[in-house]
Parts: C-alpha cells; sequence; structure tokens
C-alpha cells in the first residue's frame, strides 16, 4: 500500500458515507435517472462548458527549432559490431517511472518476454563504444541501417517536396499527447553526414504534405456520399439504393467475421444483438439489459426479413429470448454507413509501446442504426435515424517498417487524388478487402483481424436513460491475469478500455480513482508543464486495491469523466495526470474532456465524435477538426476548469502529420530482439533488472527491479547481447515512443 494509499484512508471512508448517501437519493443501479433530471443536469453542464470553449489559429502557436524537438540521432560506426550492427541509434528516453532508475547506465522497457535494453549514451561515449553522445538523457541501442535506406529516405523527401502528394508546408504542429503545443520546420536527413560518421537528427521531413480538409477526407476519415452511398460498394436500408452485400456493408463485414465462428452469420449476429436483452456480468461489473434492443433492432429487422418474431421469458434458463422463424435478413440490416476510417496514428510497436514489431494501426467502419419506414424504399426523411453507432475495428494485419511504410502511402496516394472517382474507390476497397475478409488474422479469433466492436447509444432507453457504451471482442478475456486469449465462435462482451466500474467507483469522489491517478499516474511524470507538456504513459488494471476496477461498460453523463478528489489544482502533474486518465476513458472522450456536450447539435455533437443522426455526411466532432482547418479546439479542464488551463484538441491534423510522418519520413533499421533469458543472466550479473514498467500494470515481476550504475557491469551485459539474440525485425529508427493510451 502506498504511503498516499494510507493518507487517504480517512478520506475513504467520507468518501464512502457520500457515495452512500448519494446512493440513497437516486438508487445503486446502473439504470438511469429520470430523463428530464439527467437533461436538465447535461444542459446546464453542456451550456457552462461550451460558454468556455473556443477554436483558435494554430498560427497563435510559439515557434520552436527544429532541432530542439528532435528525440532521435543515429551515427555510423568506425566498425561493425560482432551483431553485424552498422549503425548507433541514439534515443532520448522520458523520464523512468520508477525514479530509482534515473541514474542507471542501462534501461530496460518494453514486455519482460520481449525485452529492449538500452545503454546510457554518454556512458558508452565514456568507454568508446560510441564516437559521440549527444548528451545527457540519452540511450543507445544498435541496428543495421543499409545505405539504400538513407537513399531511399533522401529520395521520398524529394519527391514530397516536388508535389507528389499534393500541396506541400514547410510548418509542422509539435503535439504533445493530443494537444497541440508548437509549430516548428522539420529538418532533412544529413545523407552526406551520416555516410561520414556524423551524428544526424532523425526527425520530421523539412517539407510536408499540407493538411486540408480534402485530404482528410479522403485519407483519414472518409464520409462522403461518393463512398458511404456507393452503389457498387454499399446498401441504403433507408432508400434501398446500393448493392446487397457489397465491400463495405454490414453484412459482408458480419459474414467474414462469422466465418469459423461455428455458427451462421445470421446466428451470429441475432446472438450478439441478443446480448443487450439479459444483464451480464464482466469483472464483476453487472451491465443491466436494455430490452428496447428487441423493439429498435431485431423486431423491425425480422418483419422487414418477412419473419415472425417474438420476445419471451425462458424460466428454465431465468433469460429473455427472441424466437424468430427464419433467419434475419443480413443484406437489409438497418446499420448504414457513416464513415471509413484509417488509425494509422494507433500504429505502434508491440511490447507495451516499447519494442516488438511495427504495426500499421487499425481500419474503422462506422455505422449508425436506422429504423426505416418504408424499408429499403423510402427517402432520407422516412430514414428515422437513431442515436446508435457501431464501430467495427479492425487491427490492420501488416507488420514490419516497410510494409508499414506501404500501407500509408497507399493512403497518402488517396488523399491526392483529385476527386472519389473509380480509381480512389477500387483502390480503397482492395485496402479495406486485405483487413476484414477471413482468413487474414490466422492468430485471432474466427481468424478475423477484429480487434473490437464498440457501441455507443441512447437509443434503447429513450426517453428514460444514458448513453450507453459496450464493447465487444473475439477472445476469452481472464480478468484475474489481465490477459486476452484468442478464440473462434461469437462476439463476447469485454470490458470497456481504460473506464472504470462506474457502478461501483463515483466519477468524483471515488478513493481508488483518486489513488490510480495521483499516486500511480501522477507519479510516472515528470518535466510537466500544462498544457503544452502533458503526456503519460500508464494501464489501467482490472482490479484496484483488491476489488475489479474496469467496467463491463460506460455511462455517460453521469459520468461526465473521471475526477481525483485530492488532487492540487496548483501541482501540474496532479492537473496532467487527471486529464490523461479521464480523457482516456469512454466517459471522459465522448463528454466534458473533449466538450462533446452540444445538445442542439448546432455548434458541436454531444456524445458521438461522427454524429449518426446529422445526414449524410455525418458531421464531426470539434475534438477531430479543431473548429475547422488550420485552428484547434481549446477545452477547459473537466475538473479544475479554464481558470487553471484548457486543453487543445485538433485531433484530425495530429492523424495527418501522424500518416505522412510514416508514409514519407520514416526510416528503417534492421534490430536484433533479445531473449527473455537476456534479463535472467543480467540480474545474475548485476544482482537486479533495470525494468521501468508502465504505470499501473499489474502483477509481479520475475526478477528485482534496480539501476546499474557500474561501467564495467554495463560493458559486460553489452557483450552478451550476442548471446541471446534472436531474429532482426525490420524496425522504424524511431519506434521507442513513449506508449501512447490512445484507444478511441
Amino acid at each position: 500500500m502506498s504511503l498516499r494509499r494510507k493518507e487517504l484512508q480517512g478520506r475513504k471512508s467520507r468518501s464512502v458515507w457520500l457515495l452512500g448517501a448519494m446512493l440513497t437519493l437516486v438508487g445503486c443501479s446502473k439504470e438511469a435517472a429520470p430523463t428530464g433530471t439527467a437533461d436538465a443536469r447535461t444542459a446546464r453542464t453542456g451550456a457552462r462548458v461550451e460558454a468556455e470553449s473556443g477554436s483558435s489559429k494554430l498560427s497563435e502557436l510559439p515557434a520552436v527549432e527544429g532541432l530542439s524537438t528532435a528525440r532521435v540521432f543515429a551515427q555510423k560506426l568506425e566498425q561493425e559490431t560482432p551483431l553485424k550492427e552498422t549503425t548507433a541509434v541514439h534515443v532520448k528516453l522520458v523520464p523512468p517511472a520508477n525514479k530509482e532508475l534515473e541514474d542507471s547506465l542501462v534501461r530496460v522497457v518494453g514486455d519482460p518476454q520481449d525485452p529492449v535494453v538500452l545503454f546510457r549514451s554518454d556512458a558508452l561515449a565514456e568507454m568508446g563504444a560510441i564516437p559521440k553522445s549527444p548528451g545527457p538523457g540519452f540511450f543507445t541501442l544498435f541496428s543495421d541501417v543499409p545505405d539504400s535506406e538513407i537513399q531511399r529516405r533522401v529520395d521520398s523527401e524529394a519527391r514530397v517536396a516536388k508535389g507528389e502528394f499534393g500541396e506541400t508546408t514547410r510548418e509542422t504542429v509539435l503535439f504533445n499527447g493530443r494537444h497541440p503545443a508548437a509549430r516548428f520546420e522539420g529538418l532533412a536527413l544529413e545523407a552526406q553526414a551520416f555516410r561520414g560518421g556524423g551524428m544526424v537528427p532523425i526527425a520530421n521531413c523539412p517539407v510536408m504534405p499540407a493538411s486540408t480538409q480534402a485530404v482528410w477526407e479522403k485519407a483519414l476519415l472518409v464520409r462522403d456520399a461518393a463512398v458511404v452511398q456507393d452503389p457498387a460498394r454499399t446498401w441504403d436500408p433507408c432508400t434501398g439504393a446500393g448493392t446487397k452485400g457489397g465491400a463495405w456493408t454490414f453484412a459482408h463485414l458480419m459474414r467474414e467475421m462469422a466465418q469459423g465462428s461455428g455458427t451462421t452469420a445470421e446466428d451470429f449476429v441475432t446472438k450478439w444483438l441478443s446480448r443487450w436483452l439479459n444483464d451480464y456480468t464482466v469483472n464483476g461489473d453487472t451491465v443491466p439489459a436494455r430490452r428496447k434492443m428487441y423493439d429498435e433492432v431485431i423486431a423491425p429487422w425480422a418483419t422487414a426479413s418477412g419473419q415472425l418474431s417474438s420476445l419471451q421469458f425462458n424460466s428454465a434458463s431465468n433469460t429473455w429470448q427472441v424466437l424468430l422463424s427464419g433467419p434475419l435478413d443480413l443484406d437489409i440490416a438497418p446499420f448504414r454507413l457513416l464513415s471509413i476510417v484509417n488509425r494509422i496514428d494507433l500504429a505502434s510497436s508491440t511490447g507495451g509501446g516499447y519494442g516488438g514489431t511495427s504495426t500499421a494501426g487499425e481500419l474503422r467502419f462506422v455505422f449508425g442504426l436506422t429504423q426505416p419506414s418504408p424499408w429499403g424504399a423510402g427517402t432520407e426523411a422516412s430514414c428515422n435515424l437513431k442515436s446508435f453507432t457501431a464501430i467495427f475495428e479492425y487491427g490492420v494485419p501488416l507488420t514490419g517498417c516497410q510494409q508499414v511504410i506501404d500501407w500509408a502511402r497507399k493512403w497518402a496516394q488517396l488523399g491526392a487524388r483529385a476527386s472519389f472517382d473509380a480509381t480512389y474507390l477500387a483502390q480503397l476497397e482492395a485496402m479495406t478487402e486485405s483487413v476484414v475478409l477471413h482468413g487474414k488474422a490466422p492468430n485471432k479469433g474466427n481468424q478475423s483481424a477484429l480487434n473490437q466492436l464498440r457501441t455507443n447509444e441512447i437509443a434503447l432507453v429513450l426517453p428514460n436513460g444514458q448513453w450507453e457504451l459496450r464493447e465487444f471482442q473475439l477472445v476469452d478475456e481472464n480478468p484475474a491475469t489481465g490477459t486476452n486469449t484468442p478464440s473462434n465462435g461469437l462476439l463476447r462482451a469485454h470490458t470497456v478500455a481504460l473506464t472504470p466500474d462506474d457502478a461501483t467507483h463515483d466519477f468524483q469522489t471515488d478513493p481508488d480513482v483518486d489513488d490510480l491517478v495521483t499516486s500511480t499516474i501522477a507519479g510516472g511524470l515528470s518535466g510537466v508543464t500544462v498544457p503544452t507538456q502533458c503526456a503519460a504513459s500508464f494501464t489501467v488494471p482490472h482490479a484496484l486495491n483488491g476489488n475489479p476496477f474496469l467496467g463491463g461498460n460506460a455511462l455517460v453523463d453521469v459520468p461526465t469523466h473521471w475526477e481525483a478528489f485530492s488532487a492540487n489544482p496548483g501541482v501540474a502533474t496532479d492537473v496532467c495526470a487527471r486529464k490523461e486518465f479521464s480523457g482516456n476513458t469512454c466517459n471522459g472522450c465522448h463528454f466534458k474532456d473533449t466538450d462533446t456536450t452540444d445538445l442542439t447539435g448546432i455548434n458541436n455533437n454531444a456524445f458521438t465524435h461522427i454524429s449518426p443522426t446529422s445526414g449524410i455526411p455525418a458531421k464531426l466532432s470539434k475534438f477531430l477538426t479543431g473548429g475547422g482547418t488550420g485552428f484547434m479546439f481549446s477545452v477547459p479542464d473537466a475538473q479544475f476548469g479554464a481558470g487553471v488551463t484548457s486543453w487543445p484538441f485538433a485531433d484530425l491534423l495530429r492523424r495527418h502529420q501522424r500518416l505522412y510522418d510514416i508514409a514519407t519520413c520514416q526510416t528503417c533499421g534492421r534490430f536484433f530482439a533479445l531473449d527473455a533469458g537476456f534479463l535472467v543472466r543480467m540480474e545474475e550479473v548485476a544482482g537486479a533488472v533495470p525494468f521501468d514498467r508502465l504505470s499501473g500494470t499489474p502483477g509481479e515481476l520475475p526478477f528485482k527491479v534496480g539501476p546499474i550504475r557500474d561501467l564495467e557491469t554495463m560493458k559486460q551485459l553489452l557483450e552478451l547481447r550476442t548471446s541471446f539474440a534472436k531474429e532482426p525485425r525490420d524496425t522504424p529508427l524511431g519506434f521507442l515512443r513513449p506508449p501512447e493510451p490512445f484507444v478511441h
């Protein structure tokens, strides 16, 4: 138990008393309070936040030198290492979460079963292993970077400057996490200096494709009617226009996902929808039924399919069940495509964010629920759009630096096209099919690349109720071990990402949330300045302080966000940690932490970042757009208000820069993975392993954690690498990015 936790014991008893008093007033179920009360509260909250939020020009951000933003330097070695590595890669690591490791000469990050081991650059220079150190705070690992890769990067810079991907700009916005912080100009790769043994920065390109609305629409978040109502690839349940079972339909995605499940696609979907008919429990959190799923979705769909349906109670199993005279017709599903989303910004490395194999992020399909009358034969006016989105989120099944670059370049090529012509549509279809078809992910459930399917709705509880988010995966989740095991079968309910159980944890007074924020997350931060330097790396455990923590669903308004009651508004790490935690929960991301609170839908969205009720094209939140090209949208801190700080957002710009950074500027090298046995040997040699684990990671480590301060010990470990080296991996030189807890 932490000292901070002990200090909170007295407060905890008072918090529990307060929570009990609140439950006496509003009840202890997750079932919502009456709509009138909730709407009045939302209207007051939304009006206050909206009055303080607003967009401002990105050009008002301070300008900084490009070199000051570089965190990776490469230096050609005079002699190859015993592993035939040709290059020293120097990385400015963030300060360790474990303060005991601050002066360690060796750092270990990533997954203990697939560790990344780095050596302090100053110490390597002192012992003559590298020609020169970039300075304090840098750590070094070694790679093979062929001259052809350096030339590829140089040639790529030249093609971008000539307009290969459209109009260009010399200015890049520096993001700290999700927040615009400054402006700078990127740096050309100094190929000649590198070849001569000089230390060169591996940074953003000096010229980048300009971030425009047209590029966003074609390469990042595709919502134009030419795509989402493409007659050859989509089918509209409202009008009947399109092709049933087309490549971008709900039916096609479900048919591919259901293969290998042991049942038909129709039964696969019916059983998924039936999860709303009965209470179920995930990680100790009982998720209440929303039986209007039958009235709003299943029954109308069955009728349109020419089938009889009924909802009956089975006394033997004590559950409500749907009886159908025949299968639902997937080809006329009431889910209409709203957007195809490129989330290559989630491209990272496996192994806790550090190390492992490069990945290509996610591909997402966003659908909105309709209840058309007549079904498939009406107009937009008879569509009856519902406040319900279903988001299919696939892990792009590509690994390795060059494959990820190729994927990024395909998106960049789409962004450069003048229109949504036949070539654009054919290329986009080829890309989506390479992800969603059965068999594209042989090691995942049903051999589907699906990571998760999320829903966000209030349609099933109107006129009384709250917005609710749920998550489903093709895995067996084990909360006790915090693991997911891919397995074939039906979609299974899963804990919602990074979000506490809001039935047992109050969003303003919970001591577990307070402890996680102010002790664990804040304790792993250093050098924080709000709002320009605030980015945390952490995990949220299934259980905290012996009790289940992650929720089986997430309600919104309330909670509108999450607070840490003992956080000090005058302490930057407390303010930053609370925002980082709350902003990455479903509740905060879909309401107060992003000011997605406009119930009128006039100035912004409410609860959704892609609106299911605004028609085609779907309206986007200002969290995404910043208020338009060249703008950022600033939101007052959800707990402390604008008097302490406001947090700026321009997420499509952030995603744009990440896309083109990968497509045009990423430089690859071959890095040797190390066997986990290296850490066993390290403990034998040094007496401890300087492993810096993410804040909030549960479980015991199989070795003693501690610093290595002896130069001779470091030298011995450097030489031992050859005995534990595994296969080399094709990895970006900048792969040692701190893991970001982005899921939304």
